[in-house]
């Protein structure tokens, strides 16, 4: 579901849908289990939105962006569309799910809230892709998600902006700062959680240390032995 200039959000969702119902007619042919999930939480600056396209790349997988989930979720009538896509089986276990988060939690959703989680847990449910951001690692099942967090030493982040985006070391540490506070506050209002807390995830990547390559190469590994131990094909 990449966004392109040339295509409307209606376009992009319904080819996406049009790919889950032929996905799902060649499982139930072949009696195959729906593929994991991996969800991708990165701090500004990390090379995680980078890291999410390799993966996606190599693993043969869906990429989904933040962005992309976001305009989906503040459209009721696109989001019908996905929310609609899956099964009755399948919704019932989504909703179970996401109402289990929201009474363990004690949070009580607005109609934005409840959009976003179940276009993300149909999208999970779905299966075989790449989630980055948006809360998805509290949305989706431990069990059914490999879970990811990007992180890198803030002065390495603001570098990684000023070259990417060409903007002056000022301009790069108010983007920075800024991301790093709206992310806070969005995991902390919709999920009243802190998305920085490790135990949130399956694996982190300090990509200052390990670089792009090394973040790819590493979470490969990891998927691999993760679904080797939590997911039977």
């Amino acid at each position: 579901m990449q966004k392109a200039k040339s295509r409307s959000l209606s376009d992009i969702v319904e080819e996406q849908i049009t790919k889950w119902q032929r996905l799902r007619l060649s499982q139930k042919e072949t009696q195959a289990a729906v593929l994991p999930c991996i969800t991708l939480s990165r701090d500004p600056g990390s090379g995680g939105t980078e890291v999410a396209k390799r993966l996606a790349r190599d693993l043969g997988m869906d990429l989904i962006g933040s962005r992309i989930i976001q305009q989906v979720a503040e459209r009721a009538d696109i989001s019908e569309k996905v929310i609609a896509s899956l099964d009755e089986k399948e919704v019932r276990r989504r909703d179970f799910w996401i109402d289990s988060m929201f009474r363990t939690r004690h949070i009580w959703p607005d109609e934005y809230l409840r959009y976003l989680t179940r276009v993300i847990g149909t999208i999970g449910k779905q299966g075989n892709t790449i989630i980055i951001g948006r809360g998805g690692q509290f949305v989706l099942p431990p069990e059914e998600t490999f879970r990811i967090r990007i992180v890198a030493p803030r002065e390495i982040r603001i570098r990684n902006v000023m070259r990417d985006s060409n903007i002056d070391l000022e301009a790069a540490e108010r983007y920075v700062y800024k991301t790093e506070a709206d992310r806070n506050a969005f995991h902390c209002k919709h999920f009243r959680a802190d998305w920085t807390n490790p135990i949130y995830y399956d694996l982190t990547v300090n990509t200052g240390h390990t670089g792009v390559d090394g973040a790819v190469a590493g979470i490969e590994a990891a998927f691999a032995v993760w679904k080797g131990i939590h997911y039977k094909e």
